[in-house]
């Protein structure tokens, strides 16, 4: 018996400017920040598990979180500083 996953970053229904964008934009943001999955989730306030999901494409994430990231990936210290002065 074939065991099969859908994966939600290549999910068909998705737009096709979301198909690969998702979970590749997730890894690579993480990846060119040269932290483990534990200390991007603690630099960036984002929940270990939903981040571990996203990377994993067994989660998609929203707008927000799209966005969220691609600020990371541009300004990460100006993102860091901020939530630092939100005391997360």
């Amino acid at each position: 018996m074939a065991v099969t996953t859908t994966d939600l970053a290549i999910d068909d229904k998705a737009a096709p400017s979301e198909v690969r964008s998702s979970r590749a934009l997730v890894q690579a943001v993480r990846w060119r920040s040269g932290l483990s999955q534990a200390e991007f989730s603690r630099a960036f306030a984002i929940p270990l598990p939903t981040l571990s999901e996203l990377e994993h494409g067994e989660a998609r994430p929203d707008a927000a979180m799209l966005a969220y990231l691609r600020v990371i990936d541009h300004a990460p210290e100006v993102v860091r500083e901020a939530l630092t002065r939100a005391g997360l």
